[in-house]
């Protein structure tokens, strides 16, 4: 088994032999038959193998011997050690789904968690930022040298380093990104880069892992939209606009050039190295330049979070945004219309002298 952290490896290897085939062949269910994506199927095998952990605890050595008042336990206790509503929530749909699965495979005599209820998930509504802070932040690449990280220096490198690792040169003498004439520097190209996954993200709404996940052929320029693969493999095309067809323009001319490698292949976005740009990186790209034009803290799904906020306040359908930020039910898009109404009630407070 591979994907979960060392913790869970070391219980899922603790287990007795028939719950470990139980866990590897409801992994395999979930990735095989059910489509599911790397990252979910790494948090059910971490909550499946927590759950299977426990019963083993109160006694059961048996899948068998799995029922109702063992999964009541097992969330009981999370609840004990601090778990939030929304991890119970998951926790529970992870119990039920391979309760599920396992009574159809003759595992389970019945189905014992079809009446596992679960807290309500307390949804908060998510952070987003005003245009003009998300117009800052998308256009500090090309007006502001790159931001450094300390985390990332490179001790034989007496100049600062980008969150991604890229050398920028001497703090003093560090390019600003933008059109230059004559070739393009190792820093300039990572700025274009930057420049393009903050369009594109802000743009699109897309997920960060959706982002880091596009070829160069995914990206139709007379139509102005990228072909993206969300979750469960559904693909969807979503449009973006001039902004970030001119940040694409120069990054695919001036700056993945410089960067492209042996490993690069068909990836859109590349890392200082050459490589598929990581979800991780992109993160810390996110911040570190959120940091640097003075933004609150800001995540790629923060940018999601704004896109799609923006997109409802200017008019947009919410079925059109259901489409394209990839959600395959219109409850996960409604929340943005809570957004956008406690906006409304805050500036009616602000400004109403009756407020």
């Amino acid at each position: 088994m591979s994907g979960p952290d060392r913790g869970t490896r070391a219980l899922h290897q603790a287990l007795p032999p028939a719950l470990r085939d139980a866990v590897d062949d409801f992994a395999e269910h979930l990735s095989r038959v059910r489509n599911r994506s790397a990252h979910t199927v790494r948090a059910y095998v971490t909550d499946l193998v927590s759950l299977l952990d426990h019963a083993v605890r109160m006694g059961c050595v048996d899948l068998a011997e799995l029922d109702l008042s063992v999964l009541r336990s097992w969330l009981a206790r999370q609840r004990t050690t601090g778990a939030a509503r929304t991890s119970l929530a998951r926790r529970a749909a992870s119990a039920r789904a391979f309760s599920a699965w396992a009574h159809r495979a003759g595992l389970l005599p019945s189905d014992v968690g079809a009446a596992l209820a679960s807290p309500r998930a307390h949804r908060e509504l998510p952070s987003v930022l005003r245009a003009d802070q998300a117009a800052a932040l998308v256009e500090a690449p090309s007006r502001q040298s790159p931001p450094t990280n300390p985390a990332h220096a490179d001790p034989a490198h007496t100049g600062p380093t980008r969150a991604d690792g890229t050398r920028t040169g001497p703090a003093s003498t560090a390019p600003a990104a933008g059109p230059t004439s004559g070739a393009t520097t190792e820093s300039e190209a990572v700025s274009l880069r930057d420049r393009v996954l903050l369009e594109l993200l802000y743009a699109t709404g897309v997920r960060i892992s959706e982002a880091c996940g596009l070829d160069v052929a995914d990206v139709d320029h007379e139509r102005r939209v990228i072909r993206v693969l969300g979750k469960g493999g559904r693909e969807r095309s979503v449009p973006y606009g001039v902004p970030a067809q001119r940040a694409l323009d120069d990054w695919l001319r001036r700056g993945r050039p410089e960067l492209v490698g042996d490993h690069s292949g068909n990836a859109l976005l590349l890392g200082a190295r050459g490589g598929r740009l990581n979800p991780t990186t992109a993160r810390q790209v996110v911040g570190a330049y959120a940091e640097a034009v003075g933004l609150p803290r800001t995540s790629p799904h923060g940018l999601r979070h704004s896109a799609a906020t923006h997109l409802l306040e200017g008019g947009a359908d919410l079925r059109a945004v259901q489409e394209l930020l990839g959600h395959s039910s219109l409850a996960s898009t409604q929340i943005y219309t809570h957004v956008s109404v406690e906006r409304l009630r805050a500036a009616y407070r602000q400004a109403h002298p009756r407020a």
